[in-house]
């Protein structure tokens, strides 16, 4: 039995979520599962996939453009698919304390995508963060780096378990 071809796609601004994505991947590749990190604005069909996990940073209380694209484009294949969904940006350590639901948008794509989960992780400001607002927001003070990765990466391997779960079943 080959085993089940995994997508990681994301939405990133400045890079945080594409690294999350990363450590998703990596932890998913250890868990015994063939899979693939791509920018969500890369991928043109899911064809050859059988999971997808799928996440955008959080600017102003929505999803990045290219996660919200994404499943948008592919809304008919992900609806045959195993979905997780994640999303990254508040810039404290409320994510690490207490579930946070999902921005408003994000809910309506969990619903019409009928995903498994989602979640929501912190995100990471730095100095040379694009855009105006980010750079007065780094200048106040209130940037940093609120990523979990074992939080991420233990999110991660328990998709791994539930796919096994499910496999064993067929």
């Amino acid at each position: 039995m080959n085993p089940q071809r995994v997508l990681v796609a994301y939405g990133t601004k400045s890079g945080s979520t594409a690294e999350i994505a990363e450590w998703i991947g990596e932890s998913l590749r250890e868990s015994g599962l063939d899979t693939e990190v791509r920018s969500a604005a890369e991928v043109r069909d899911l064809e050859g996939y059988d999971v997808v996990v799928l996440g955008g940073g959080l600017y102003a209380g929505r999803w990045q453009r290219d996660a919200t694209r994404f499943a948008r484009r592919h809304h008919k294949a992900l609806a045959t698919r195993p979905v997780w969904l994640f999303s990254s940006g508040p810039l404290d350590s409320s994510a690490n304390e207490r579930d946070i639901p999902p921005a408003r948008g994000v809910a309506r794509i969990v619903k019409r995508l009928d995903a498994r989960e989602h979640i929501t992780f912190g995100g990471r400001l730095q100095e040379g963060a694009k855009g105006w607002i980010a750079r007065q927001i780094v200048r106040s003070g209130k940037g940093g780096d609120f990523r979990d990765p074992e939080r991420i990466r233990a999110w991660a391997r328990g998709i791994a378990v539930e796919i096994a779960k499910e496999r064993s079943a067929i």
